[in-house]
Formats: C-alpha cells, structure tokens, sequence
C-alpha cells in the first residue's frame, strides 16, 4: 500500500500550485493521490487549471523529493500534519490561506483549549521586556499555549519566559526544521522541545529567506485565539501579523507605549485605528477572551436568556457557535434585516452577553 504522505508533500510542491489551488484539485479529485493519478482530460475539466498547471501536476518528479522529505521526517521522527488529519491545527482550517501541510517537532497540543500568541520587534527595550515577563506571569493560571516566531528581541523573551513559568511554547520558523535561524537560538529551541515544539510549513532544505517570513506570520495569527503586539514599529512583521490576525477575526491586543517611541508607533496605531484593543495587563486579554469565571456567565446568560426576543436569541445561538462575526455576517447567517440585528446586538450588549470588538466584530460572552 503507498504511503499517503508521499502525495500529500507532493501537491506542496507543484510549481504555480500553492496552498488555495491545492485544496482546490484535492476536492475535485477526492485525495492528493487522486490529484496524481487523474488524466490529462479530468485536471482540464476542473476551472483555473491551465495548460501549465497541468502539465505541471502530470510530470511526477515532485514526488521524488517527496520520498526524500520522507526519509529526513522519519529519520529525525518530525509529525507531518495534514490539514485534513484531525492533529492538524483546527483553528487553521478557518483561514482561507491556510497549508496543506506542517512540520513538528515537540510535546504541545497544537489545538490546546486556549492559544495567544506574542510577537513584537527584533529590537525590544526594557520596557517590552518587562511588559512581556508580566504578561505571561499572569496568564499561567489561565493554561495557555503560547506562540511566537523565535526571532530575536520580543519573541525570543516570550518563549523564554514561557519556559520559566512551564507554559508550552511553541516556534513558528521561516524555515526547514533541518536548521534554525536564528543560531543563537539552538539552545532555547532544544529546551523548547521538552515543552512545546517546532512547527513550519518549509520542508528540509529551505533556507531563511526573507520571503518566508510574512508566510510564517499567517500560521502564527490564524492558529490563535489572539495576538498581543507589545512593541513595534510602524511597520514590520508584528504588524503583518496583526494585519492578519484582523482578516481572520481573531482578537488583537497591543500594549501602549510613550508616544514618539519608536517602537511604540506600530502598538499606538493599531489602538488608535481600532485593530487592536489596548491592554495594560493580562486581566485585559482574559476579560475580552471571556476567560474569567465561565461558570458565572453561563449562569447569567441562562438567566436573561428567556427575557430576548426570538431575533436576539438567532442572534446569540450564531455567535455561540462562531468566534467572532461581523454585523454583515449575522444579517447573512441569521435572515434577520440589518437595522433589527444592530437593535438586538444592542441589547444584547447592554445585558452583558455580547461585546463589541475592534474592527465592528461582535463575541458571546
């Protein structure tokens, strides 16, 4: 019987194919073997697959260096995850944009009940680096994952301090996992496998380049709950990463800083232009991710529940099975007109079972 895995790395690697179009022929075929081994006249038939695309999907030798990654997975016991296994990060699958495939190595739930992800620069001051430490002291009790992209300057402070307090970390690479940049990083890598991992969608062999790393940042937005910048300039990767963050609904946090710091601008920014919520502590972020005292809300919601009107209880049981929606997007799922989903969410928010999120997203408390 042939090893699934070897179509599986093989679609990953059709030149002018990509992670979308990918999903695409999986589901026209039924499985990336059956991609392989449809005819010339079947791939045809399936929309946006040109004359060059299926020329490329029919020449076999992307499966030869699929064996080879094989070999490297086995020898070094790396867990490929494929999106349609149930080990894949779930929260991914939400994210248009998403792999097909990633690499592991480590110990952490990928789909832990509760993951934040930190990112900031690579130039972190004091203050980031206290802010940091603080953040992560507080959010022990709530038993998170944490993420970051183990880069120099607030990342690398994450994960350490992660490590110190026994919270699972876990390293997005722009990379292979045959190498690790950066290299003053080994040794916290090596500590990070005993208690969270390394995860890339790079096979062996792929270099660091520049390129990579935008393409990381969407792993590190869309596989959590929520993003906390807590330095950054007015651009850089942080800011990609909250940019995408924003476009998949997750919660964005950022920390305030003095204005006129340079790495403060990007965090001023994304609060003043309501892509994030400003946060002065972890109280904050456990407060707006409804992370407190479950029982409580329960208890209330059941309460209220009766007094809502047959709208507003639509309403409630969509964002009780969403994360976050847009008012446009509750109009579509619910049927109801616009102007009595903003009276309902209204009300809703008034009795405490609905909060307003930056960027005119709404959540269930």
């Amino acid at each position: 019987m042939e090893n699934p895995l070897l179509y599986q790395i093989g679609i990953s690697l059709i030149p002018g194919i990509g992670d979308v179009n990918g999903k695409k022929l999986i589901s026209y075929c039924g499985s990336a073997e059956a991609v392989f081994k449809s005819s010339r006249k079947s791939l045809n038939a399936i929309p946006g697959m040109g004359a060059t695309l299926v020329n490329n999907i029919l020449n076999q030798k992307v499966l030869l260096r699929a064996e080879k990654e094989i070999e490297f997975i086995n020898k070094n016991h790396i867990k490929a995850l494929f999106y349609q296994n149930e080990n894949f990060p779930q929260r991914l699958l939400n994210c248009y944009d998403h792999p097909l495939l990633l690499y592991y190595n480590g110990t952490a739930d990928l789909n832990a009940q509760r993951i934040v992800s930190f990112v900031g620069t690579r130039r972190a001051t004091d203050y980031g680096r206290s802010v940091c430490r603080e953040l992560l002291e507080d959010l022990v009790e709530k038993e998170v994952l944490m993420v970051s992209g183990l880069a120099y300057g607030i990342d690398g402070c994450a994960h350490r301090h992660a490590l110190e307090m026994n919270i699972p970390t876990v390293g997005v690479l722009g990379h292979g996992l045959d190498t690790l940049y950066p290299s003053q990083h080994k040794k916290l890598a090596k500590d990070m496998l005993e208690n969270g991992g390394l995860l890339t969608d790079f096979m062996s062999a792929t270099k660091p380049d520049r390129e990579n790393f935008p393409k990381r940042n969407r792993i590190v937005a869309g596989m959590s709950d929520a993003v906390v910048v807590i330095e950054s300039n007015i651009k850089g990767g942080a800011l990609i990463t909250a940019e995408l963050a924003n476009s998949y609904n997750r919660d964005v946090f950022a920390v305030p800083g003095k204005l006129g710091e340079t790495y403060s601008r990007g965090c001023n920014f994304l609060i003043k232009t309501n892509k994030a919520a400003l946060i002065q502590s972890a109280k904050d972020i456990a407060y707006i991710m409804g992370w407190d005292d479950k029982k409580a809300k329960k208890q209330i919601q059941t309460e209220l529940f009766i007094q809502l009107t047959d709208e507003e209880k639509t309403l409630m049981s969509i964002l009780n099975d969403n994360k976050t929606l847009s008012i446009d997007k509750l109009v579509i799922h619910s049927g109801i007109t616009p102007s009595k989903v903003a009276a309902g969410l209204l009300n809703l928010e008034f009795n405490g079972l609905v909060q307003t999120l930056p960027g005119k997203q709404y959540k269930a408390l």
